[in-house]
């Protein structure tokens, strides 16, 4: 949810409905939003200090939610949302979780004290220190605290097959959309974040999140290759899960499924297999 384009009473309306409807399994992505010419285009950008301040707008933001799914009816001050007695009911039955791509120092501060989940899409070396680091920080705040990594998943029969597919779609990238994207990224001031993230992917090997993949690291090969790096990810990592996407969606999901899972090592690392999200 785009904190700058849905008011916080609005989607907290619209998760406790989603709630009832899936019997809890209902989350919500705070996006804090740093691409400027998104919001401009439609009249929502409210100034460069946006940049430096979008995380304590998003603190009053969870914070109104939060009321209003514990409470129901809210009255609430604060510099970002000014409102009396809002009613919004029934609440949902269950608590939602709230998650966060909370990559930056700041980021990654502000999903330790408001979230319950981090997303990040950091290269493999950068993974476990950030899972830990947000661990450390939502402890502090007497909070658990835990960390889903994105990733591309390209598996074939065999790692031939996977690194054909996988040098296409790098040599027939959209370079508009990407410097597009990019454009935007660079206007953000906010240190080793998402946008840090994209600037930076340019020229990396898809491994490491090339942008072709929208900087998502990528986790290609055959099918036993595969499943043999997620378990190394779930051991040397610490993350809770994974959030995963292909290429050719339904398709991937499917071999996925059917080729992959089944040779995760399950009895041995639990939350490998329940872990992974189809994003």
């Amino acid at each position: 949810m785009t904190t700058l384009a849905t008011h916080p009473i609005m989607a907290a309306r619209m998760v406790a409905t989603i709630d009832e409807m899936s019997g809890g399994r209902c989350g919500l992505n705070i996006v804090t939003g740093w691409n400027k010419p998104e919001y401009t285009q439609m009249g929502l950008w409210p100034g460069d200090d946006y940049f430096d301040r979008r995380y304590e707008f998003a603190a009053e933001y969870v914070q109104v939610l939060r009321a209003l799914w514990s409470e129901g009816r809210t009255t609430f001050h604060g510099e970002f949302f000014d409102f009396d007695d809002a009613d919004m009911r029934p609440k949902p039955v269950h608590t939602p979780t709230v998650v966060c791509a909370g990559q930056s120092p700041a980021g990654q501060a502000f999903t330790a004290r408001y979230g319950d989940r981090n997303f990040i899409m950091a290269e493999r070396s950068k993974v476990g220190s950030i899972s830990a680091g947000v661990r450390e920080l939502g402890a502090g705040e007497g909070r658990d605290v835990g960390t889903f990594a994105l990733y591309c998943v390209i598996a074939e029969e065999t790692d031939e097959d996977a690194d054909r597919v996988c040098d296409h779609i790098v040599a027939n990238a959209d370079l508009e959309a990407i410097s597009y994207m990019t454009t935007g990224a660079s206007l953000d001031t906010n240190p080793d974040g998402t946008s840090a993230q994209l600037l930076a992917s340019l020229e990396r090997p898809a491994a490491e999140g090339n942008m072709a993949f929208l900087s998502l690291p990528v986790i290609k090969g055959s099918y036993e290759r595969v499943a043999a790096q997620f378990d190394e990810i779930a051991v040397t990592t610490g993350i809770d899960g994974a959030l995963l996407t292909w290429p050719d969606f339904v398709g991937g999901v499917t071999k996925f499924g059917e080729r992959v899972k089944p040779l995760l090592r399950d009895a041995a690392q639990p939350r490998t297999a329940a872990g992974l999200t189809a994003g």
